[in-house]
Order: C-alpha cells, then sequence, then structure tokens
C-alpha cells in the first residue's frame, strides 16, 4: 500500500522530490479547504500544515490512519498536543529552518531603534535635517536580555557576539547552556540587569499573557522590548501603558495580540491607534522568520526530518 502525505498549505515545494525519492505519494494542495482535508484526511499517514487550519482534535480523528502532523515553520501553538499524545501521533516543525532570518531580523529592529533609523529616513524625506534629535545610543555598552533560549534565542546569541555587548539569558526550562558569549541567569537577575529584552517563548497557556503589568514592572531599569516570537505573550493594554510611562523605552514588534488589523475590537483599535502614534515603536508583519532562503530551509528541514521517520 502506497503511503500517502497530504500537504494542506503553500510551502516550498522541494521537500516534494524528497519525499517521493522515498516512496511517499506527496499530494500538494495549497488551495484546499478545511472541510474538503476533513473529508479525506482517512487517507493519509502524514499532513504538513502551515496555519491556515489549527490540528486539533476534530481536524486528528478526521485521520485515523494519521502517523505524523508535521509543521512547516516554528510554533506549534495550533497542534493540540495533548490530544496528538494520546493518538501517539508524531509531530514535527521546523525551527532550525528559520531561525538565522528570526535572529538577523531581531538585530535589525534593534538597532533600528536605538539609531532612530525610521524616524531619522521620515524627517529627511521632509527636508528635516536633525542631528542632534537623532543621537543614537551604541549596543556595545548595553545588557541584551534573552527569554526562551531554544533555536532562535541562541541563534540571536550568536548575532550579537560581534557587538561586543553583554548577553544573558534565561530559560525555564533549560539549564546549562551559557558559554564564553552567553550568561546563563534566573529571571530575576535578567531583571535586574537588562538593558534589552527579546522574547523567544512559544505561545501556550503558560506564556499567553504572559508579559503583563506584573512582569514589566520587575524590571529594575527602563528597557526596549523586542517580540519576534507570538503577539499574544504580550497584551496590547500593558505594552500601550507602559510605553506611555516610559518603562518600555521603545518597542520592535513583529508580532501582535491580533493580527487581523481589519477585525480588531474596539479596545485593540485604540490600543493600536496609541501605538501607531509613537516614534519610538517600529511594526513589520510577523515576518521575521519569513526570508527567501528560510522558505527553502524550513521545507528541507522537514523533507529530513519525515525521512528519519523511516515510516516507508
Amino acid at each position: 500500500m502506497i503511503s500517502k502525505i497530504l500537504i494542506t498549505e503553500s510551502i516550498h515545494e522541494c521537500i516534494i522530490p524528497m519525499l517521493e525519492d522515498i516512496g511517499y505519494e506527496v499530494h500538494y494542495e495549497p488551495k484546499i479547504t478545511r472541510e474538503e482535508i476533513l473529508e479525506k484526511l482517512h487517507e493519509y499517514i502524514g499532513v504538513i500544515v502551515r496555519s491556515k487550519t489549527p490540528a486539533d482534535e476534530e481536524f486528528m480523528r478526521a485521520g485515523p490512519n494519521l502517523k505524523f502532523i508535521a509543521r512547516s515553520g516554528a510554533g506549534m501553538d495550533q497542534v493540540d498536543l495533548e490530544f496528538a499524545a494520546s493518538r501517539k501521533i508524531i509531530l514535527l516543525n521546523a525551527p532550525e529552518g528559520n531561525r538565522d532570518a528570526v535572529a538577523e531580523h531581531t538585530v535589525g529592529m534593534l538597532l533600528s531603534l536605538i539609531n532612530k533609523l525610521n524616524e531619522g529616513n521620515a524627517q529627511v524625506r521632509q527636508k528635516i535635517w536633525d542631528r542632534e534629535g537623532n543621537r543614537g545610543i551604541e549596543l556595545m555598552h548595553r545588557t541584551f536580555g534573552i527569554i526562551g533560549f531554544g533555536n532562535m534565542g541562541e541563534a540571536v546569541s550568536k548575532r550579537l557576539a560581534g557587538f561586543g555587548c553583554k548577553i544573558i539569558a534565561y530559560d525555564k526550562y533549560k539549564t546549562g547552556f551559557g558559554n564564553q558569549n552567553v550568561e546563563e541567569v534566573t529571571f530575576e537577575q535578567l531583571c535586574e540587569k537588562a538593558d534589552i529584552v527579546s522574547f523567544h517563548v512559544p505561545l501556550t497557556a503558560e506564556t499567553k499573557y504572559y508579559v503583563n503589568d506584573n512582569f514589566i514592572e520587575k524590571f529594575k531599569k527602563n528597557f526596549i522590548l523586542l517580540n519576534t516570537a507570538r503577539g499574544e505573550i504580550i497584551p496590547l493594554k500593558s505594552l500601550t501603558k507602559y510605553l506611555k510611562s516610559g518603562k518600555v523605552m521603545s518597542a520592535g514588534l513583529d508580532v501582535l495580540e491580533n493580527e487581523k488589523l481589519m477585525k480588531l475590537t474596539d479596545e485593540q483599535e485604540n490600543l493600536m491607534n496609541e501605538l501607531f502614534s509613537m516614534k519610538n515603536v517600529i511594526f513589520t508583519p510577523h515576518v521575521a522568520g519569513w526570508t527567501i532562503e528560510s522558505y527553502i530551509k524550513i521545507s528541507e528541514t522537514l523533507g529530513n526530518k519525515i525521512k528519519a521517520l523511516k515510516l516507508v
């Protein structure tokens, strides 16, 4: 019997010959609807998803023959992990594929903030030549705090090594990762020392709205905040409050609590309008891990992990 894999969303197609070469029949259907997926998932032993269709209990019950679910990306927040475990479905993702992109984007956002690149660019375009008002600060003299030292956090630390800044990192579920570039610290130590805080944690029930008022108040210094992880870890209300107070000096945001900007609640609309008016905040549309190279590397990484399962 031929083993079939369904790909439900647009991913780099280099994965298809990788899987066909080892005996899989691959059906690439990036325009398939959820209803169609549920109707035909019983035919497949594996499915590759991205973010269009949550792999929830209903999804997995529709695929009684599923042996694995692969996520084209890093986060697994749209997968029901407990139900997958109860069904002994193997879960795969590819943080190795976009960690370099996320790291470079994080550093890029930081350099833009501390050197006021966006503000200076906008002023010069209006023929405003304000050198003193756009005086920046040097990263070399700051302490960069990383929260979450997995693939992304470690990649960020490697990019920062050449800047001469002090790098500290905290990970609740990982120890023994300190090296010549990174000092492993407790959460309390990070709150005491950090001038810049970059988040690289997954979205889970534990981390949702993690960076709230109580969290931010624990920091001894005013700090720069960077989020290229998941928007839901930081409630907009807390972020806006502390940007206005100056406790959060500036922010680089690749992700937002609600990224459907045309479907904001009234409260979210008001908060976003406040954030849009702040010159010390820069936004990007959830593209930190979304480079030409990462698009290929994610598929290659998943292809190799599926090969390693040796199901065919």
